[in-house]
């Protein structure tokens, strides 16, 4: 009988014996192995007061990752067991085996891989692959990458594959080039005095055979077989100062997202930023206009997206400011973000003994101007690039102030007012505006133990209403870490989501065990979210890296 259990006891052993076989041919000479190991495991139970169910005895995502490198060429390969995965995970997610495999070819002008790679053009607006476990997001491409650089300035790629959809691939071809040219180093002035001035162009094509989607009862969609993506780029950078712009353009590309409409997508960036030693200004600005872009037009979901749309909003560590994260909307926005760093010197007023560093955040999205055509078949709509439109789906400030009162006691403070618009993100629940206040201290006793605890507060009229959290977090150097916390709801269901946890550190090895609740919400990396359903239970994490 197959039951979660013997499948982890089959894994585990799979892996056991990958790692050892893989310890002794490290000491060939000439050749590197690396590897590591992954392993989240729940052990989930049923609590009616979270709506936590517990469907399965034993439920993991195990990775497993091996690497051969050389002067010449490098390997490697990656075992994957998801037979029992996580809570929250999509259902294709399922499966275990050997998904990711690739050689590698490199010479000093010179470098081809064959089998599956990541890869990304700019800033990822017409290509970016990449996996990020927390989301359950792996869109590496499977096919052959050249990488070219015939002289110092100028590097060149070419690319084509089919892009991964959990255990499967999708059968659109992906075909791209990249080229990026040093102008300063063509310039040499341009060089002498300072400057660096780069230049870069892509281009990505989808092909994907036509198909039956229906604009009514006896008429069909005439579906592009070839949809192409164009991206320019300029960054000029001089000491302190940086600028960057960046236009995307994608042809006609009716798909599951824009409800099979035929309008052309365009993304345009805008970026400046300011550096030195105490100081930094960034400036931001990003209009997207129908620039979803996928291997599968039929696809939704987190997965089988070619391109990636940074979010321009904060990535909050702190338990209640990520409470409500924003996702980026590819149908359109426009999104601006605007952060100021300042470091007060020690030994000044404001500064103190120790210093003092303050830092401001500002993030604003909102729709852009859409003025109707039509439905499924036709262009969609108009839209004029500098008006915006009238609803705002997400806005924060926030200030952090980080201070060292004495040598031992460290104090972190920060004040947040966010604006999230839970219809626009998740699809009901109207605007939710919150204020979010965060103290995190943290007192060294010693070289070797050092406690950390932070006290949280949102208060919201809104959804749930308000939420405190506390954590208290004790190291003991070199190889122990207790973790206690609670996030409790006050405001309306009057729920506790406790955890505990106990982290052993041993050389490469780390092991966590844990025990508790954990709260229904949106997982969010870049813009990109997942849903997580609520859980609770005994949790094991083992990483191992040689």
């Amino acid at each position: 009988m197959n039951t979660p259990r013997h499948s982890l006891i089959r894994a585990a052993a799979c892996t056991a014996l990958l790692t050892a076989t893989l310890s002794a041919a490290a000491q060939t000479a000439g050749v590197t192995f690396t590897g590591s190991i992954q392993s989240d495991i729940l052990l989930p139970q049923t609590d009616k007061a979270i709506r936590a169910q517990a469907d399965e005895d034993v439920q993991t995502n195990t990775y497993v990752d091996l690497g051969m490198s050389s002067r010449y060429v490098d390997a490697g390969l990656r075992f994957e067991y998801l037979e029992h995965p996580l809570p929250g995970f999509e259902p294709d997610f399922k499966g275990w085996g050997l998904p990711y495999f690739y050689g590698k070819v490199h010479l000093d002008k010179a470098e081809l891989t064959l089998g599956d790679f990541y890869e990304q053009f700019g800033s990822g607006f017409v290509l970016r692959t990449y996996e990020e476990r927390s989301l359950g997001i792996d869109n590496s491409l499977r096919g052959a990458r050249l990488v070219l650089k015939p002289w110092q300035a100028l590097t060149v790629k070419a690319l084509a594959g089919r892009q991964r959809h959990y255990w499967e691939h999708n059968k659109a071809w992906i075909t791209g080039a990249d080229a990026e040219l040093s102008i300063d180093q063509l310039l040499r002035p341009l060089g002498r005095n300072g400057h660096r001035l780069l230049f870069g162009a892509s281009i990505v094509n989808k092909h994907e055979k036509d198909e039956d989607i229906l604009v009514d009862a006896t008429h069909r969609l005439n579906l592009p077989t070839d949809v192409t993506a164009l991206d320019f780029r300029l960054s000029w950078q001089k000491n302190a100062f940086s600028l960057l712009g960046e236009y995307a353009w994608k042809s006609q590309d009716p798909s599951f997202d824009n409800g099979y409409i035929y309008r052309n997508g365009h993304v345009a960036m805008l970026s400046a930023s300011y550096s030195k030693k105490g100081m930094s200004v960034l400036i931001m600005a990003k209009r997207s206009d129908n620039f979803s872009f996928r291997s599968r037009r039929t696809q939704n979901g987190t997965s089988s997206f070619i391109n990636h749309l940074p979010a321009f909003t904060q990535d909050h560590t702190y338990a209640l400011a990520a409470l409500y994260p924003y996702a980026t909307r590819p149908q359109g926005e426009w999104a601006y973000q605007a952060e100021v760093g300042y470091n007060f010197p020690r030994r000044t007023p404001l500064g103190g003994r120790y210093g003092m560093n303050v830092k401001v955040n500002f993030s604003h999205v909102r729709g852009i101007d859409v003025r109707t055509l039509g439905g499924r078949g036709t262009d969609g709509y108009r839209s004029s690039f500098f008006k915006q439109g009238d609803e705002t789906y997400y806005q924060d400030f926030d200030i952090q102030v980080e201070r060292k009162l004495t040598k031992a006691f460290k104090l972190n403070l920060m004040y947040m007012n966010q604006r999230y618009n839970k219809t626009i993100v998740e699809g009901e629940g109207g605007m939710i505006r919150s204020n979010i206040f965060i103290a995190d201290a943290k007192y060294q006793f010693n070289p070797k133990t050092t406690l950390r605890c932070e006290l949280q507060y949102l208060t919201t009229p809104d959804d749930e209403g308000d939420w405190a959290f506390a954590l208290a977090e004790l190291s003991l150097v070199p190889h122990w870490m207790v973790t206690l916390s609670d996030q409790w709801n006050c405001g309306e269901t009057d729920v506790h989501y406790y955890l505990g946890a106990v982290t052993f550190t041993t050389g490469a090895h780390r092991i966590q065990l844990g025990y508790g609740r954990t709260r229904a919400g949106y997982n969010c990396s870049g813009g990109v979210c997942r849903y997580v359903p609520a859980s609770k239970g005994f949790t094991l994490s083992y990483n191992f890296n040689f």
